[in-house]
């Protein structure tokens, strides 16, 4: 199997009572995007949208090839290490890592390594994986 072609990975907390500005106290980093319920926030591309839900956004940097394990414990390693702090926050939001997985041929693949795994289990975060064949990946 050949390595996945590129990535893109956040770590994403959504609610409509959620506030960035709380979240960053409590996580000890700014976000790439929080915005609150009602708020405006700008895309990558710089169209304003009006958040139907609040939220707050650390985005890794892009890897190509994919290095999706590398990019989970990057962001990881900026925020804190209080599990009580990550578990309040998975009962309180929709506790995410969002991972977009652009393939350039049919059959790629990546590795998540089991402590990365438990990483993300211990703070209550879901995986939520989107996956982009290579004609979704015009860009390329």
């Amino acid at each position: 199997m050949t390595e996945l072609h590129r990535s893109s990975v956040l770590v994403g907390f959504y609610g409509d009572t959620l506030d960035p500005e709380g979240i960053t106290d409590l996580l000890g980093c700014k976000p790439t995007v929080g915005v609150r319920k009602g708020g405006t926030w700008h895309t990558s591309r710089g169209y304003p949208k009006i958040a139907s839900v609040g939220s707050w956004r650390l985005k890794a940097e892009e890897c190509k090839p994919a290095d999706l394990d590398g990019q989970i414990n990057h962001l990881l390693d900026k925020l804190t290490d209080d599990l009580l702090v990550w578990r309040s926050l998975a009962e309180q939001y929709r506790a995410v890592i969002f991972c977009g997985l652009f393939l350039h041929e049919g059959n790629e693949g990546v590795e998540l390594r089991p402590q990365t795994l438990a990483r993300m289990g211990e703070r209550g975060l879901i995986i939520d994986l989107d996956i982009y064949s290579n004609s979704d990946d015009a860009a390329d």
